[in-house]
């Protein structure tokens, strides 16, 4: 599937260890990410200074759903399991 642009539920929900311009510790499940726009946009989105965790994730149905809502319970869930 194609990421639905607008949803976020990957810059907000998962918690993110690696450094991210702007939040050199990472982010914590939950926290918006500084570097998505009010849009929801990744305003690092194909630029070398994305995170390569951010680059490697691939939108899927099993993990998106079918709507943005669906994306932020489900991603949540999964960072609860781990």
């Amino acid at each position: 599937m194609d990421c639905r642009l607008g949803c976020g539920a990957c810059c907000i929900a998962p918690s993110i260890s690696s450094a991210i311009p702007g939040m050199p510790n990472g982010k914590k499940a939950g926290e918006r990410c500084v570097q998505l726009d009010t849009n929801n946009l990744c305003k690092l989105f194909n630029q070398p200074s994305r995170p390569a965790v951010c680059s490697q994730f691939s939108a899927t149905t099993d993990v998106c759903g079918r709507t943005d809502a669906q994306a932020m319970w489900r991603i949540t869930q999964l960072e609860a399991l781990t």
